[in-house]
């Protein structure tokens, strides 16, 4: 027992921050993507002793992650009333990486929640379109399509964005 707790312990401090990226790709939100990553490592940890050697933890984690995120966010939805008008939302002056970091996220939560996974998954977490389709029960058309439209509406998001900030 003391041996699987070294192995996950080492995992997670191993490979730990990127799916902390991910997460904050699928939520949109630092905290919420800590909430996240911190349960989905519950159920994890849960499981580590009867994951086989040969398997990829990663894979089971991202699973877990998009699993987990989708049953809060049905658990949410159920619970939050849509408002007319979307509240401002300010983007500190940070340094140019992290500006265009917040942008992004920002341009990302504005996608339809399907794209939006996809798209994190897909570029975020640099996963096949193959394993995308496995994890999510879809077609690689499917995803493929999504992937396609969800980067065209961030373009244009961004593009937009780019126009207004700057005037050009």
């Amino acid at each position: 027992m003391a041996d699987s707790d070294e192995q996950f312990t080492a995992y997670v401090r191993d490979r730990g921050e990127h799916h902390l990226r991910v997460a904050v790709l699928l939520t949109g939100d630092w905290h919420a993507a800590e909430d996240l990553v911190q349960a989905s490592l519950v159920k994890l940890y849960r499981a580590w002793p009867n994951l086989r050697g040969d398997g990829d933890p990663d894979a089971y984690l991202r699973r877990i992650m998009v699993n987990t995120h989708r049953s809060w966010w049905r658990a949410r939805w159920r619970h939050e009333t849509p408002a007319g008008d979307l509240p401002e939302t300010v983007i500190a002056d940070f340094a140019d990486g992290q500006a265009l970091a917040a942008q992004v996220r920002q341009a990302l939560q504005t996608l339809p929640r399907q794209q939006r996974i996809v798209v994190a998954l897909r570029y975020g977490a640099d996963l096949p379109e193959a394993e995308v389709a496995r994890m999510l029960g879809r077609s690689i058309g499917t995803v493929k399509t999504q992937a396609h439209r969800g980067l065209l509406a961030l373009r244009e998001i961004l593009r937009e964005d780019h126009y207004e900030r700057n005037g050009s």
